[in-house]
């Protein structure tokens, strides 16, 4: 192969790469849940590039992706409460960059892990320090919903003018001292109990008086009973408790129950017998 004919193969690839490399370089891709934030030549633009594939200068445009999905960052931080006991809390923090201010967090601040390192952090770090201050470490246990929103709402109003949205803060864990956490068990058993006491005083009172009512009832149930039982009426029910068999040995107990009245009882005995008769005549 002559020289001359190398030396034009040689610049006819080096045409080729370089049309390779200005058409590749011409098209920007943005992935799902990101922003590109469009630069020339390295000023940041007020054009947002959103999803998809955009066609840019080469050289003179540069594209810089940020994600705009919900991002977790957790950290561990140590406060004082209002009565100076030591609370080592534990708070997670989700949030996202705001997709139409993409490009001014890029220049204002940089890119996520400069978002997360300078601002982020601080933020949580200050706003619990400061909500932890006017709040004693009984009422961080017995308050923690309010202790919750104070700072989901100082953290979003916060991060607001850095474009930065809060979706959800989590206290996961709020820790004293195993001095103040020893008192604090020991209060709640003592209320514990002092309710248990409580409850069967209540419970042995009720009782009680529930056995007075029932004695006054039966009390007057019984002097009720005394004033309406009559000499008829108790052998009515002796008659009707009888079951028709006499007692082997009659005493004087069981006097009264025979002093019936004889004559009704004959008088039945022969209507009865009659009646036979004249069946049987007939």
């Amino acid at each position: 192969m002559k020289p001359e004919s190398s030396l034009i193969i040689a610049r006819q690839l080096t045409i080729v790469l370089v049309l390779i490399t200005i058409i590749s370089t011409s098209f920007s891709i943005v992935n799902a849940g990101e922003r590109g934030v469009l630069m020339t030549f390295g000023e940041v633009q007020e054009k947002i590039l959103g999803e998809g594939i955009h066609l840019i200068i080469p050289i003179v445009n540069t594209v810089q992706k940020l994600s705009v999905r919900v991002q977790k960052q957790e950290i561990l931080s140590e406060a004082a409460s209002k009565d100076l006991q030591k609370v080592s809390t534990n708070i997670a923090l989700n949030w996202h960059i705001i997709p139409e201010e993409t490009n001014a967090i890029f220049q204002q601040i940089g890119d996520e892990n400069q978002v997360i390192q300078r601002i982020i952090n601080p933020a949580i770090e200050e706003v619990l320090k400061s909500l932890m201050a006017k709040y004693t470490a009984e009422e961080i246990i017995t308050k923690r919903e309010e202790v919750k929103a104070r700072i989901d709402d100082s953290l979003t109003q916060r991060l607001a003018g850095y474009h930065i949205a809060v979706d959800d803060t989590s206290l996961v864990q709020a820790e004293f001292s195993k001095v103040f956490s020893a008192a604090v068990e020991a209060k709640q058993v003592s209320q514990q109990e002092a309710k248990q006491a409580g409850y069967l005083a209540l419970k042995a009172a009720q009782e009680a008086e529930a056995k007075v009512n029932l004695a006054k009832g039966e009390a007057e149930a019984h002097r009720l009973l005394r004033e309406n039982l009559t000499p008829e009426i108790l052998k009515k029910q002796a008659i009707e408790k009888w079951d028709g068999k006499l007692p082997l040995i009659i005493g004087k107990d069981t006097k009264e129950f025979f002093e019936l009245d004889l004559k009704k009882i004959v008088k039945a005995d022969k209507k009865g017998i009659e009646t036979l008769s004249k069946d049987g005549g007939s």
